[in-house]
């Protein structure tokens, strides 16, 4: 089989958290680029709602619904209303999360009073661990189980981190623990959905221009901080992940499984550098 032959996801069906923006919508957009029919979920439906049309007017298959990854009844609902309408579920990027709030150090030197562990609001932490832990394990579950039904080959792929590799100081403390937990979670059901035939993969960015927080990347300073750390001496724009995201939902990964792939710029070969 010829190698780009294997990146072909034509008449398939795709379905992605958090699409609204940022790297779930560079999912969406890879997905529905490479053919595959494509519901973008979000909290934000009319976010999602505006570029599933954008889509659509470019000539792609995409439909949105609103979606809080952390109501496991909504879960369900959205899920099966995919189903019904593309008639079953392929690839499943369980994507969606929030930005944790302030770490122990200032992004332009020092410590950040608000990030010290005695002083993180403990309402923070419980958001942050029920979206980007709980939510991922709800996203998941679902996928798995109208996979499961489906009787089909599918790949599911859960955004992780570098910070659960890493301590990065200028990241809020509860995002490394609940990144951590993605990745052992996706080893987990790596193992066992492999007699499904279901792959289960993680995506493991580093620094990306997104609105997450606020869009607190996009600040010159912020910027600037993350572009003195990374190896490669930049911080990443959301297109950049599209390949990645093609080749785990394709067939070009089909004996890839229980993997964690960095797109970091090179940030947890040596730790983060104040």
């Amino acid at each position: 089989m010829k190698a780009l032959d294997q990146f072909d996801i034509k008449g398939r069906s795709a379905i992605v958290t958090g699409a609204a923006s940022g790297i779930g919508l560079c999912y969406a957009e890879a997905m529905a680029e490479a053919g595959a029919g494509v519901t973008l979920t979000d909290i934000d439906f009319d976010g999602a709602e505006r570029e599933a049309m954008r889509l659509r007017e470019e000539g792609y298959d995409a439909r949105a619904a609103r979606l809080d990854v952390v109501d496991r009844e909504e879960t369900t609902k959205v899920f099966g209303e995919h189903v019904k309408h593309y008639g079953g579920l392929d690839i499943a990027f369980a994507n969606a999360g929030i930005d944790p709030g302030d770490g122990f150090a200032a992004p332009e030197g020092g410590r950040n009073p608000k990030g010290q562990v005695d002083a993180y609001n403990p309402e923070a932490w419980d958001r942050c661990i029920a979206i980007n832990l709980t939510g991922i394990y709800n996203t998941m579950r679902e996928a798995a189980k109208v996979m499961k039904a489906g009787g089909k080959p599918g790949s599911i792929i859960a955004t992780s981190s570098n910070a659960g590799l890493v301590v990065e100081p200028i990241v809020g403390m509860p995002y490394h623990p609940a990144k951590a937990g993605v990745t052992h979670m996706v080893h987990y059901l790596a193992m066992e959905l492999a007699e499904y035939r279901i792959r289960v993969n993680a995506i493991a960015p580093g620094p990306f221009v997104t609105n997450i927080g606020g869009g607190w990347l996009q600040d010159p300073v912020v910027r600037a901080a993350w572009d003195h750390v990374v190896p490669l001496g930049r911080i990443a724009e959301t297109y950049q992940m599209k390949p990645l995201a093609l080749y785990l939902a394709s067939d070009a990964s089909n004996y890839v499984t229980g993997s964690q792939m960095l797109i970091d710029g090179g940030m947890a070969l040596g730790g983060f550098k104040q």
